[in-house]
């Protein structure tokens, strides 16, 4: 055909310029397509050769039912199992040494102090609830307790040492003598979404070793994150003693003599405290071993070094122990100053005596910059 107005197409200049746009789409799709095969057909190879097969079989579960002994069912579960506790109460300490999941039903699943027919462990005679206990050579990776509640034991509700992987989550631990949820030479640990209420020291206790003076050494939890509980009514909120790459955020610790003691990690990594609510611990506990009495504690420092505060809310933690206020740096006993620690972007408010307070005469390059507060000792760090 001949062209049309000069055009050497069929076709005016318009319905060429159209066809052509569309030609172009139709290209760049085509090649999308072909980009995106491309990109996703490696990764869904490596997703075959890491997912389970489709045929295989989850992870088995064994039922205990209130009166039956839970011991006897985690000594018989494999590995990997899942051990189900329906709602009721169950008697008797429960030693984990496996990987396995111990999983209740929320507040209805409680364990409490008791014969359960099992002759007696360490667990049992330590006078502790639930103990998940490994080795240094072989530290034991993988446990999950879950949706449970366990109190009134002796010494602590949860106890885990030489872990791996330990997930704590949903767990009530209340009225236990000592501690709630503890944990020592551990790493890689998730303690989320817990409540800890009415236990005789500290509400969740986290530590290089439970011996206060057995090792100095600050321990590396390669990521330990404790996440999202709900302290209230103990004597402390929380402790973490001697213990780098850990995170400690969205806690709301409130209603105990003292929120959250940072007690002596040097420089093995990372150890922030952030976006905490430490609100009103106002209770008054008498001086008991190593500590005075403890009244109106909000966030306290003791010789550390390069830890991170911030973006947490302290407020109207009022009392006249030596740690009184709202975040404290204060001198360890054993002479250790706290050295280049980043007090930043809280909000400290209603804190008594002072809202910020150093305490540490031979502390050195600890920074408080960009806190919302009234009062400070020194004065002028607001």
């Amino acid at each position: 055909m001949s062209p049309i107005g000069g055009f050497p197409y069929p076709y005016g200049r318009q319905e060429w310029r159209r066809r052509k746009a569309d030609h172009n789409v139709g290209r760049m799709r085509k090649y999308q397509v072909t980009a995106l095969t491309c990109a996703i057909a490696p990764l869904v190879a490596g997703m075959g050769a890491l997912a389970p097969a489709a045929s295989a079989r989850s992870a088995p579960e064994q039922v205990v039912l209130p009166g039956q002994s839970v011991q006897k069912a985690v000594d018989a579960a494999a590995p990997g199992a899942t051990v189900v506790l329906t709602r009721g109460t169950y008697r008797g300490s429960v030693t984990i040494t496996k990987p396995l999941t111990l999983r209740g039903a929320g507040g209805q699943t409680v364990i409490v102090p008791g014969e359960d027919g099992k002759a007696p462990d360490a667990c049992t005679e330590a006078g502790n609830g639930i103990c998940v206990t490994g080795t240094d050579e072989h530290p034991v990776t993988g446990v999950r307790i879950h949706s449970l509640t366990v109190e009134g034991f002796e010494k602590n509700g949860v106890s885990a040492t030489r872990t791996d992987r330990l997930e704590v989550h949903r767990v009530t631990a209340r009225d236990n003598g000592r501690w709630g949820i503890a944990q020592d030479r551990s790493t890689r640990a998730s303690i989320r979404y817990n409540t800890a209420s009415g236990n005789g020291d500290a509400g969740l206790y986290t530590a290089n070793v439970f011996e206060a003076d057995a090792e100095s050494r600050t321990y590396d939890t390669r990521g330990t994150v404790i996440s999202g509980n709900r302290l209230t009514g103990n004597r402390i909120g929380m402790t973490t003693r001697r213990l780098g790459n850990l995170t400690v955020e969205h806690n709301l610790v409130t209603g105990n003599c003292a929120g959250v003691f940072v007690v002596l990690p040097r420089t093995v990594g990372d150890l922030t405290v952030r976006r905490n609510a430490v609100h009103e611990n106002n209770r008054y506990c008498p001086a008991a071993a190593r500590l005075p009495h403890l009244q109106g504690v909000g966030i306290v420092l003791v010789g550390t070094e390069k830890a991170l505060v911030t973006q947490n809310s302290v407020r109207d933690n009022r009392g006249d122990s030596p740690y009184s206020g709202g975040i404290v740096v204060f001198g360890s006993m054993d002479g250790v100053a706290n050295d280049r620690n980043v007090i930043r972007g809280n909000l400290v408010l209603g804190n008594l005596p002072a809202d910020l307070a150093t305490r540490d005469a031979e502390g050195k390059d600890n920074e408080f910059t960009g806190n919302i507060c009234r009062t400070s000792e020194p004065a002028g760090t607001c």
